[in-house]
């Protein structure tokens, strides 16, 4: 693999056009973020006008983008080029920290060579 951008990653778990070769087990990417006092004084004003809290919407949109790189990183460690079925999941830790993590089943995918069936109407 070149870089990192040769890993496959699908929510699927299959990738169109590619075969399965080997599967090489569950993933992980993690990050833990932290909100700081001056997000959640902010935060709070927002919420009593109603709406998107910005603040916390980049916050855990950065989270995830920080843990698909790391899920794609551990792909990278174990061999595989491709991650399948992947998931996300979040949780808070105390009042100030949230844990996103992106996970997956690494494999090693190849493209088909057969030749595709001709198919005829009549």
């Amino acid at each position: 693999m070149e870089n990192d951008n040769d890993i496959i990653m699908v929510s699927m778990n299959y990738v169109s056009g590619k075969k399965i070769v080997k599967v090489i087990g569950p993933i992980w990417g993690i990050t833990v973020r932290s909100r700081g006092l001056g997000q959640n004084i902010a935060a709070v004003f927002r919420s009593w006008a109603g709406g998107e809290i910005g603040i916390y919407t980049k916050m855990l949109s950065d989270a995830r983008n920080t843990a698909m790189e790391r899920l794609r990183q551990a792909a990278k460690e174990v061999g595989a080029n491709a991650v399948l079925e992947i998931r996300f999941d979040t949780s808070e830790l105390s009042n100030y920290m949230n844990e996103v993590v992106a996970y997956g089943t690494a494999a090693v995918v190849e493209s088909i060579k057969e030749e595709p069936e001709t198919v005829s109407l009549s």
